[in-house]
This record gives structure tokens, sequence and C-alpha cells, in this order.
């Protein structure tokens, strides 16, 4: 059956049911992402739920990187009704749209459980629109929102509960297209990577305002999708356009690991000095394209499927770094002191810094 209770509410976009999205592309999803960064008590959370209504899953995830260890939670299922947006013991709960939301892990035989409250401390923007080609398919056709905040409540974690006062965060709200459940015959893209060459996303909170970088840039230098904005908490004030960034990441020898970066926009006359904290190996256990049975969106059977993973850093860091690395991080410049993500990916080869080949680390003279 299509219909939904989503069908009751003046949503629809299209003559289909609201159960029904516009396209038949297999690659169409619609998830959430948070991460929330707590400086005292050095822990770095990272956590989101997807649907994916043309495989017919939905499945969500939460990563904490403590000390050493990366413990993880995740869950999937069929996906039945999408204005549920809970899998199993994982809900999210919108308490005002654009504004504060509710994200909680009921405890069980796992070892993160939370009930944490993000409140948005600047507005919710619109990111660029990201459009990729490969051999002519679409691969990412997405539209994204994000906003920074803060988290209140409890987590977790491997048995010990922490409280959350002053946890720091962002979020973004991403859908369309972009490559999802089981892997595809690659056909005419064997060894063609669909996101080539240098990712950074870096959304920094400070005081009174955050800052949004965006860089994919190609190993050819073209830029694919670029944001340098400033968003100032006080609403009457405009998003500042921040114009052309310009970037230097210092590497830890021998590995695609960012030790610090300097992002500089020339026409605003800032630089910042960004210095990452902890490190969360996102793309371990969570979903993100390396696990070969357990990525976003892929089906694990008939019922709910929840699995609880304790992994050592030191062992998986060597082929994390091939995918998304996110960093808890402090940005500095002009007297002004935030926190937020820091989030890289160097996918294939990307002369710019050194890796000449797919699977390079950067020489012990580069950075």
């Amino acid at each position: 059956m299509s219909l939904s209770k989503w069908d009751d509410f003046p949503l629809h976009q299209t003559a289909e049911f609201i159960a029904n999205v516009a396209t038949s592309d297999r690659n169409f999803y619609d998830r959430y992402y948070f991460n929330c960064l707590d400086v005292e008590q050095e822990f770095f959370a990272i956590f989101g739920l997807g649907q994916y209504p043309n495989l017919g899953t939905t499945d969500a995830f939460v990563d904490v990187r403590l000390g050493e260890k990366q413990y993880i939670v995740r869950m999937s299922q069929p996906l039945v009704e999408r204005s549920d947006i809970s899998v199993g013991p994982f809900s999210i709960e919108v308490i005002e749209p654009l504004e504060v939301l509710r994200v909680v892990i009921e405890p069980g035989d796992y070892p993160v459980s939370m009930d944490l409250t993000f409140t948005g401390r600047t507005r919710a923007i619109e990111e660029p629109r990201q459009y990729l080609r490969s051999k002519g398919r679409v691969v990412f056709d997405t539209q994204r929102l994000a906003q920074c905040g803060d988290w209140k409540g409890t987590i977790t974690i491997d048995g010990k509960t922490f409280t959350v006062n002053s946890g720091i965060g962002s979020r973004d709200r991403s859908w369309g297209v972009r490559p999802v459940g089981e892997p595809e015959p690659a056909g005419i893209r064997e060894g063609v990577l669909t996101l080539p060459g240098m990712w950074n996303y870096f959304p920094m909170q400070f005081d009174d305002h955050t800052i949004y970088y965006i860089c994919h840039e190609g190993p050819d230098g073209i830029r694919h999708l670029v944001q340098a904005d400033r968003v100032w908490a006080d609403p009457t004030r405009e998003v500042e356009e921040l114009g052309h960034a310009e970037w230097n990441h210092s590497f830890q020898p021998g590995t695609r690991l960012i030790t610090h970066s300097t992002i500089s926009f020339p026409e605003a006359g800032i630089t910042i000095e960004c210095e990452p904290l902890v490190t969360n190996w996102v793309s371990i256990g969570t979903g993100y394209g390396i696990d070969q049975d357990w990525r976003h969106g892929m089906y694990q059977g008939e019922t709910l499927v929840v699995q609880g993973l304790t992994l050592d850093v030191e062992e998986i860091r060597g082929i994390a770094q091939y995918g998304i690395v996110d960093h808890g991080a402090r940005f500095t410049y002009d007297g002004n002191v935030g926190y937020g993500l820091l989030e890289h990916g160097f996918f294939g080869a990307f002369p710019q810094v050194g890796l000449n080949d797919a699977y390079g680390m950067i020489p012990a003279n580069e950075g």
C-alpha cells in the first residue's frame, strides 16, 4: 500500500503518494546526520538515520570515539512508513523544525545509548546543490541544509554515563541521489571513483556566528562544489559570502590524515587555523562505504537488525583513512575561538598534496 500518514498533510510535490519519490533511481535517499563534540569529556559522537524509498530500507547508526576505542550501534529494517523517523531503538523527534531536535537511543545489549537534544545557535541554511555525472550517469544530485548548535542530555558509552551540558555540534539534512545500497555492476565506470579528489567540509561554530567551508576539488584542480559563508546568530544580519577559499593542509607523514589546516578567505581578510582534537574513523562500521556487509541502504533482512561493535582505533585507521574522516576540531581567527567538524577525504590520486596514485600515502617530506 502506498498511502501513508504523510499523505494527510499538504506536502506533495508530484502526483505520486509521498511514499513514492519523484525519481525511480535506486539511489534516492533522505537522511539526517549529527555530530556532538564534548571538549571537556573528550568524546566525539556521530550519528544519523536514513530512508531509501526505492530500496525499501531504512537504517541508523551511532559511532562514538572515546579514548582508543570506537563504540558503534547500527540498525536496519524494511521501510514501511516514511513519517516514522525511527529504526528500532533509534528515534528522532523534530521538536521545533529548523531549531530543536531530540535524538534517542534506548538502552540495550550494545555499547551506546543516549538522550540528546540539539538547539540551533545559528539559523539553518541551504548548502550548495551537489551535482556530478560519471560517464553519462548522474551519481550525485543532492540538496542539503546545515546548522550549528548545542547539545544537552545524557549519553552512556561502554557502561559509563556522561551528562552533556556543553556539547558542540552540527547537523545536516540531505536528500536526493548518491550511491547507496548494495554495490552495482561497474560496467563502463570500472575503476572510476564516484567522488575523486579532495573533500573538505568544515562547519565551525563561534560565540556569535558560524562559518561554513566546503570544497570538493578534483585531481585536475577543478572545484565541483564550494561554499564559504558566515552566518550570524543575530537573525537580522544577512548571510555573508566570504568569497574564494584557499586551503593549506599538513599531514601525518605516511598517511592521508590531516594534522592541521589553514583556511583563508582573502576577499574577506580572514585566515582560520584548524586543529583536530578527536578523530572519528566514521568510514568503518557505520555504512559509509568501506564495509562490504553494511552500507547505507543495504538490505539486512525482513526484520529489525541491531548490532553493537567495539573497535580498536589502531586496528581500523589504516583502511579507514581512505574514506571520510571526521575530526572534532578547534578553529581560531582574529581572537575568535570556536569548535566544530573538520571532515576530510582524499579519494584516489590528488597530486596537489603529493598523493600521486589511488593508494598512496603522503610522503615524509610533504605537508
